[in-house]
């Protein structure tokens, strides 16, 4: 090998030396360079004898105009610039990781969400951290989507009825009524007010299949017992499009979170039903200390609906 070549590792390991090269080449002179870098002129030009010796090479000869870059000068001083210029960008990359400001994040939601709060909080989330990479992934099913929060392949879960487990953090988040949805005309959907839970023996009912949901399809059944009525099941249907088409068909009506009423399903009215309330909680691994996570919390916990402080934390402290 060449000296050039039997050389050439060491020079990349110093990228003090490459700045001050750059700065002779820009300044024109050593006294110049020095100047700018604050450095004593023999200091700077000890600097450049090493680099010299390491390249094996005379990078710059003097001229009436100072100093000027020899051919193999050139060739350094335009490596130079993009090898700094990526040392600077790296730099930076490091930086924006560490603050949560770059990285990558799954996240899985219900259709509760999408369609209500998280919908407007992605677009801020878009401008205020865009070299963030997200990837979203709808889900139907509360079980599975926390089971994918403890198997790792979502970092952050946005549903209604997460799992019950010590590895997983949770924080309410978002609040809204339970609703009714029934066919346009039915006489549960007119009245003053919210609808009397009693309304749920008035109409037959379109639910999730349990095995589907199990959380979802019990809660309904809960609302039911809480008023005393025995609930008559109509349908079921496997997607929020599915169950509110048969709403509208005339299947029945349906028990869903308010935000569904953003779909606006031709043929189908909504009414709150008096005295519920659902809430929306983000779901975590404890112990995720994933930047781009916490700073993704920090801003949901920022958007919240006007007069709502969801209260606190459950599972394990978090800091």
């Amino acid at each position: 090998m060449n000296r050039y070549g039997s050389h050439a590792w060491e020079v990349w390991m110093d990228l003090r030396l490459l700045g001050y090269a750059v700065a002779i080449a820009e300044a024109g002179s050593i006294s110049a360079a020095a100047r700018k870098l604050k450095l004593t002129q023999p200091t700077l030009s000890r600097q450049l004898k090493e680099l010299e010796r390491r390249v094996g090479a005379e990078l710059f000869e003097r001229e009436a105009r100072g100093l000027v870059p020899t051919a193999a000068g050139d060739a350094l001083v335009d490596r130079a610039r993009i090898v700094l210029a990526q040392a600077q960008a790296a730099v930076e990359d490091v930086r924006l990781a560490a603050e949560g400001r770059s990285g990558k994040l799954t996240v899985t939601f219900a259709g509760s969400g999408i369609n209500g709060p998280l919908g407007a909080v992605l677009g801020r989330v878009r401008r205020e951290l865009p070299r963030v990479a997200l990837r979203l992934e709808e889900s139907f099913s509360d079980t599975e989507m926390s089971a994918g929060v403890l198997d790792g392949r979502y970092d952050l879960a946005v549903q209604r009825l997460p799992m019950r487990d010590p590895r997983l953090a949770t924080r309410q988040w978002w609040h809204e009524p339970m609703t009714l949805f029934v066919p346009d005309g039915h006489p549960v959907g007119f009245g003053p007010g919210p609808a009397p839970l009693a309304a749920l023996g008035r109409i037959p009912l379109v639910l999730w299949p349990r095995e589907v949901s199990p959380q979802s399809h019990d809660e309904i059944l809960a609302l039911c017992a809480k008023a005393g009525v025995v609930p008559r099941i109509g349908a079921e249907g496997r997607s929020v499009q599915t169950v509110l088409a048969l709403v509208a068909a005339g299947f029945g009506g349906a028990v869903l979170s308010d935000s569904h009423r953003a779909l606006r399903r031709v043929g189908v009215i909504a009414r709150p039903l008096a005295g519920t309330r659902t809430t929306l909680r983000l779901v975590w691994r404890v112990g995720d200390r994933n930047p781009a996570l916490e700073r993704l919390r920090a801003v949901l916990a920022e958007v919240r609906s006007a007069g709502e402080q969801p209260p606190g934390e459950s599972g394990p402290p978090v800091d």
